[in-house]
């Protein structure tokens, strides 16, 4: 029966109700259905969920609506400590406390008989599943222990430093604890070495003085830049080593046999990737489709690693992969998800040789649009091994000795092939911020040779253009199944970041008109109208910011970035157990053989999982960014006192972070260092303004910096400003035009506007800011993908 008010229209009241009894659940549709409301009905229901959700009453997650600041049925959760019965008490890890206030506290039930892996303790990162408590219960969720992420912190990690006469000091690796060293007795070196990484027990702590601490383990010699890596795969607890019994595992496999498999290996599959790249777990081919119910179109064939054929569930292979959750990518090494006996050999489609794989033939109209796909496990043998440049040169006309040959037959129909696609993702019009990535390159002993940023090629677009087409047939194959899956989701902005990057261009008399639904379209329409502009930089990064982050979630709200309804990752297996999950899923819905999902893994345990390697991907971000931080540090560290130019790259209250331009290091400058002046923080401006001067240095500015210490450990730097701000007056003239910009007449020289109009070139001959996009992968950047 539906239900109404006495006007017609359902209350407020009724339409909150309605959604907090079915958290997550619901949209428009859903609650326009429930209350029996017509079309034209449907405009005012809108406006009152606007209402509500600029109220704080309500919060949309991509098309569905829940009530404000509420949590998932699972929560990766901080245990902070007891409440007076005693029982722990728990703080969401992943909370914006800007955006939704102060964290939700949950409430840990502790069972009398506890499961194995679940025994916490104050301090322990715990897999929770969570429901709502009762009314008047002092904490407002419930909680029961999945799973113990990680335990408590007791010790520090930090660099031993040896000193005269015996006894060492602690250089923590942690830039929060640069400058506060450990001292360490003679008699509690446990047999360190000066450059030894080690970990050490807090013995003592006072007021005065350095606090003391013992050497309880060495795990390695830091002498050169090429160790680097282990501070962040020991500070960020990432396994190295395989257990016995996965190795064993990995060891007896045999090599894929074509019973139970369609033969495909007279099909010219090739790979394109990194030249540095020692697994390959994609290969692609396209072809004219024959069908003259589809003149102009073209078939595409992906085949990706059929990595469940090794790897099956509750194996000891299976149980490793899942805790690393991913591969993890440093300049000197690679901390893989599975051992290389699968990764880089029996998996890793090398030419030549036959390999299994789970493929996808998809059939693309002349629109560029999909018109239909099929899922094959096939035996497969690669044609060819050609990484990017040496694709894009053969098409370019420079063919060498091993394009040559490819040209004609697989390059051409491939890159025509990606002609089309590409008009349907225009067409589609997905968030178009194309951030460059630095790339570190080491010398033979592991020092830094030089930072560069890849050219951006054709053959990038192909492979990334391909993939998501195959990603997307993955997940609508599962839901027309109807098997659970994990998929790759990436929510729209909140409604608060939207108001607040308004509120910022208007500071640049940039509309940002919403109206309707909030489409990426909208954000590259403004990203349009600054291209060749001297502050395109500075609204791409606030653009950038306003943006959520992509996750993985066995409950589908859409990605946003790409403007797709539904999307999962299936093409990278050998690095990525979501990956895997996909793979697993489809040889049970398409009866494919052997490596199935177990019947018993349903949406309640793939949230589980999905939560794990959310956080496993958010580890091995931060884990790479850290290492090329200390890398980038190591390199400048002689050279204090030097000039750079860069961009500001960060604003707060405590400074300004700067990010040079030729090596994409990042470093402070204090707020304190900044003049004589008090500075203000402006939020809507991304600014420090000064209150006598008015001089303003704000985010996307272009600014020469000295550098004036460096911290290699912790990868920490910090510069002194040597460019002047931009006086920009206060409000607009009586007559309505725009307000006059003017240096400061505090700093000497040219404002920060007039060098981004000619920007100078730094030693390596570039201006380019350099941009580390957050997540990225092997293919592309984890918002996009």
């Amino acid at each position: 029966m539906k239900r109404q008010h006495d006007n017609g229209f359902p209350s407020r009241d009724a339409i909150v109700a309605f959604i907090r009894a079915h958290p997550g659940k619901v949209g428009t549709r859903e609650i326009a259905r429930e209350f029996g409301l017509k079309n034209a009905d449907r405009a005012e229901l809108r406006r009152i969920l606007r209402e509500l959700a600029d109220e704080g009453t309500v919060a949309k997650r991509g098309r569905k609506i829940h009530e404000a600041a509420t949590l998932p049925p699972t929560v990766i959760a901080d245990i902070t400590g007891r409440d007076t019965d005693g029982e722990l008490l728990a703080i969401p890890t992943e909370w914006d406390t800007e955006e939704s206030g102060p964290a939700p506290k949950i409430r840990i039930h502790v069972p009398r008989r506890l499961q194995p892996g679940t025994a916490a303790a104050v301090g322990d990162r715990a897999l929770l599943r969570i429901e709502k408590a009762d009314d008047g219960e002092a904490a407002p969720y419930r909680g029961r222990i999945i799973k113990i992420i990680d335990h408590a912190r007791t010790r520090v990690l930090g660099i031993f430093r040896n000193l005269p006469g015996g006894g060492g000091r602690l250089v923590p690796v942690d830039k929060k604890q640069t400058g506060r060293e450990l001292n360490i007795a003679p008699s509690d070196t446990g047999g360190a070495e000066d450059g030894d990484l080690v970990s050490v027990d807090l013995v003592r702590s006072r007021g005065y003085g350095l606090a003391s601490g013992k050497v309880k383990e060495r795990l390695g010699s830091l002498s050169s830049e090429k160790a680097i890596s282990l501070i962040a795969i020991h500070a960020h607890e990432i396994p190295q080593a395989f257990s016995p019994s996965a190795v064993r595992e990995a060891e007896a496999a045999e090599p894929a046999a074509l019973k139970g498999r369609e033969d495909w290996r007279d099909l010219p599959l090739v790979t394109i990737d990194p030249p540095d790249a020692k697994d390959h777990d994609d290969a692609v081919h396209a072809v004219p489709d024959p069908d003259p119910n589809n003149k102009g179109g073209y078939i595409v064939h992906v085949a990706i690693a059929d990595v469940a054929f090794y790897v099956r569930p509750g194996t000891a292979l299976d149980r490793d992969a899942l805790t690393r959750g991913n591969s993890v990518y440093f300049p000197d090494r690679v901390v893989p998800m599975l051992p290389e006996r699968i990764s880089n050999d029996l998996c890793s489609l090398v030419p030549g040789e036959p390999r299994g794989a789970l493929a996808v033939r998809m059939v693309i109209g002349p629109d560029g649009r999909k018109r239909s796909h099929s899922f094959h496990r096939v035996l497969m043998r690669s044609a060819a091994k050609l990484h990017y440049a040496q694709a894009q040169a053969a098409i370019d006309g420079r063919p060498d000795d091993t394009t040559g040959p490819l040209l004609e037959p697989i390059l051409k129909p491939l890159y025509a092939a990606y002609a089309l696609v590409k008009l349907a993702r225009d067409e589609r019009d997905p968030l178009d911020l194309d951030l460059p990535e630095r790339k570190i390159l080491l010398q033979p002993d592991g020092s830094v040779d030089r930072v560069i940023v890849p050219e951006r090629l054709d053959a990038h677009r192909l492979i990334e253009e391909f993939m998501i087409l195959a990603n997307v047939a993955a997940a609508e194959m599962l839901e027309k199944k109807a098997l659970p899956l994990i998929y790759r989701v990436h929510d729209e902005p909140t409604l608060e970041k939207v108001h607040n990057l308004q509120e910022f261009l208007k500071t640049l008399e940039l509309p940002f008109a919403k109206t309707g639904a909030l489409r990426p379209a909208l954000f590259n329409r403004v990203l349009g109208q600054v291209r060749g502009e001297d502050y395109e930089q500075l609204v791409n990064e606030v653009v950038l910011r306003s943006q959520a982050q992509a996750e993985y979630s066995a409950e589908n709200y859409g990605h946003f970035g790409l403007n797709l309804r539904r999307y999962a990752h299936f093409t990278s297996p050998i690095r990525r157990y979501a990956d895997l999950i996909v793979h697993r899923a489809l040889i049970r819905a398409l009866g494919l053989g052997e490596g199935a999902l177990p019947e018993a893994e349903t949406l309640e345990t793939l949230s589980e999982v999905a939560a794990q390697i959310s956080v496993t991907e958010r580890r091995a971000m931060k884990a790479e960014r850290e290492t090329a931080d200390r890398l980038i540090a190591h390199f400048l560290a002689d050279r204090i006192g030097a000039t750079f130019q860069g961009r500001i790259s960060g604003v707060t209250r405590a400074g300004l972070f700067v990010k040079l331009s030729d090596t994409g290091a990042d470093g402070l400058i204090p707020i304190r260092t900044l003049g004589t002046e008090y500075y203000n923080y402006d939020e809507t401006r991304h600014a420090l303004v000064g209150t006598r001067s008015g001089a303003m240095h704000r985010l996307g500015d272009v600014v020469d910096v000295r550098l004036v210490e460096a911290a290699p450990v912790a990868g920490a730097l910090r510069f002194e400003l040597l460019s002047e701000g931009q006086v920009i007056s206060r409000g607009r003239k009586r007559d309505g035009s725009k307000a006059s910009t003017k240096p400061s007449k505090s700093h000497p020289g040219r404002s920060p506007r007039d060098k981004a109009r000619k920007p100078r070139k730094g030693k390596s001959g570039k201006a380019k800011s350099v941009k580390s996009s957050p997540g990225t992968s092997k293919k592309g950047k984890s918002w996009k993908r």
